[in-house]
């Protein structure tokens, strides 16, 4: 451990030395070093008016990852690891965020709450998303139900999809074909094929953008063996947009995703003749009317999912949820901004029969941006749950900013408490319901420095101690409520800088530790770099670098550590049209993700992408 810290540390130190040497030469602005947040408040605020750690993957950044996924691009960020996505297309992807699991992430699409309540741990499935939709995506590492409810315990994930130019008609097409090989099987067969075309147009007051894709995999097993898995999606949105005046407008959104997918036996692990099938529904719509120092704005959202598995144990379900989330932003003066709401989430799922939960929670949160360096951004929710009453939750999150030349030094702390009620599949499932079930509940509790003495570069650190009281587990024949209280706790550091005009490189590196029990295929440490250059304005190269340390599977197994290097280069012909090659695990590196369950070997990925 004290080695790779040690090395990391070198690393950090050395590039901000070349970057200091460079600041009096290099006049360029760094524009993702000097980002607005907006989810830890649902304000825009300046990053350094920020007392949270929020992560922003911009616009940029996605059109730099073209063809990978959107959880192996949140795989790479601090304090998250995506367990699943360096596998079989098919994997179910697992997010563990500061030492918790699947239910405690909140995912958001367009700020409203996505979940899957027949799902056995009701989270959104992020193999439904199609990178090419997405616009941007803001991730609140720790807890943040004050803001957005239950499950938002140590991580959301809030997603941003594309709209409508500000005014004409634009097109974008991209189209990708790779590999999809094991690290045994280096065949290079043609086996991956993805294409999504996206059409908008603006003409002031009326927008629209509609836009559909799909992607086809074959050629790996989902479990060791010979039989080659099919995994194949289909997605599509519309967005339909009205601006009745200034100080009114509507948006109408609908989202469809199909997704069909092979997999193995998982006990005993096997080759199995096994499928998945899910297909999911959403339609939305957003108001926002304005005033002279605030906005009111209605979210509503229904989501319809049918899933339906065939294997030893064949189960369907048919969940439906309602959401509606209404809030009024007043601001003070450039100083304090607060928020009133109200969330209203209702879910159904049939199983054996009907069975649904809601929650209707009045919420809170206020902001005070001081001028001598203070913030702090506090708030608070009443909880109540149609199962469980009322329960209070809380957050206070100072921070203190110091300027320094174009910079600043900024110190951050926060107290949060969190509420997480049993989903409805552990209450009322097939697999284990206990009604009897008891909530859990979260302390989270963190503290952290950022320093950025210039727009060349970003250095932060933060520590972060999690309390679970009734952790709901699995154990024997169902699920049940421990009785002793559960801790996680760890470091996370993150470096961001540009060492010249064309050379810029990241880095971070996450410690999580739990004393008290074992928290399966999660890393104690793990580490992500990456370095670019871009040349002539027009070519944009990248190495990156991912370790992940050992971990336990079930059983207690150790699975080995493991480092993957991978290439991507982005050829702008002009403004219009772009080619893209990636190698991935280009050393062939041979690691298991879920044991005795195949990983993707050296794969290579040849994509175009043309705007118009």
């Amino acid at each position: 451990m004290n080695k790779k810290l040690l090395g990391f540390s070198a690393m950090v130190m050395l590039c901000t030395k070349v970057v200091a040497q460079q600041q009096q030469q290099d006049s360029m602005k760094l524009q993702e070093l000097d980002e607005v947040v907006v989810s830890d408040s649902r304000f825009v605020l300046k990053r350094e008016n920020s007392g949270k750690t929020v992560v922003k993957i911009t616009a940029q950044e996605l059109e730099r990852n073209q063809g990978r996924s959107i959880a192996e691009i949140i795989n790479t960020k601090s304090g998250l690891e995506v367990n699943g996505s360096r596998s079989f297309s098919g994997q179910n992807i697992s997010v563990f965020a500061r030492g918790g699991n699947n239910r405690q992430v909140l995912v958001l699409v367009d700020g409203i709450q996505v979940s899957d309540p027949s799902n056995v741990n009701g989270q959104y499935d992020l193999r439904l998303l199609n990178t090419l939709q997405i616009q941007s995506i803001e991730i609140i590492k720790g807890a943040a139900s004050t803001l957005y409810g239950n499950s938002a315990a140590t991580a959301v994930i809030n997603i941003t999809t594309k709209k409508a130019p500000a005014d004409g008609v634009a097109m974008e097409v991209l189209s990708s074909l790779g590999t999809n090989q094991s690290q045994n099987d280096q065949n290079y067969n043609i086996s991956d094929f993805s294409n999504t075309v996206t059409v908008a147009g603006n003409t002031g007051k009326l927008s629209i953008l509609a836009s559909g894709g799909h992607q086809f995999t074959d050629g790996l097993s989902a479990a060791i063996g010979e039989e080659a898995d099919v995994f194949s999606r289909i997605d599509g949105n519309l967005k339909l947009g009205y601006v009745f005046s200034d100080r009114f407008n509507v948006t109408a959104t609908a989202f469809y995703n199909k997704l069909n997918t092979d997999f193995d036996n998982g006990f005993p692990v096997e080759d199995a003749d096994f499928s998945f099938r899910s297909e999911q529904s959403r339609f939305g719509l957003s108001t926002e009317y304005i005033y002279e120092k605030g906005s009111v704005q209605i979210h509503t959202a229904f989501n319809q999912i049918t899933r339906d598995t065939r294997s030893s144990f064949p189960t369907a379900f048919n969940s439906e949820s309602f959401i509606l989330d209404a809030f009024n932003k007043y601001i003070f003066n450039d100083k304090l901004y607060t928020i009133i709401g109200v969330n209203i989430i209702d879910h159904k799922t049939f199983f054996t029969d009907d069975q649904s939960i809601n929650t209707i929670d009045p919420y809170g949160n206020v902001v005070y941006v001081s001028d001598f360096g203070l913030n702090i951004n506090a708030g608070v929710r009443l909880n109540n749950h149609s199962e469980y009453g009322s329960n209070l939750i809380y957050n206070f999150n100072p921070s203190y900013r110091i300027k320094i030349n174009g910079g600043y030094i900024k110190f951050l702390g926060s107290y949060a408490t969190s509420f997480i009620a049993p989903n409805l599949s552990q209450l009322f499932g097939p697999f284990g319901a206990n009604p009897d079930l008891e909530p859990e509940e979260n302390t989270t509790v963190e503290g952290g420095i950022e320093y950025r003495p210039s727009d060349k570069f970003r250095l932060s650190a933060l520590y972060f101690d999690r309390k679970e009281e009734n952790f709901i587990d699995f154990v024997g024949p169902g699920y049940i409520n421990t009785l002793e209280d559960r801790n996680a706790s760890g470091l996370e550091i993150e470096f961001v800088g540009r060492l010249t005009e064309a050379l810029q490189v990241s880095s971070n590196y996450t410690f999580t530790e739990s004393k008290d029990r074992v928290i399966l295929r999660l890393p104690k440490h793990k580490i992500n770099a990456d370095i670019a250059y871009t040349f002539s304005g027009k070519t944009y190269t990248s190495l990156s670098y991912q370790y992940v340390s050992e971990r336990l599977d079930f059983g207690e197994v150790p699975l080995d550590a493991f480092s993957l290097f991978d290439f991507y280069l982005k050829h702008d012909v002009n403004d219009t049209l772009n080619f893209f090659v990636s190698v991935n695990n280009i050393f062939n590196t041979d690691y298991f993700e879920v044991l005795n369950f195949t990983t993707r070997g050296r794969n290579v990925r040849l994509g175009m992408r043309l705007k118009l």
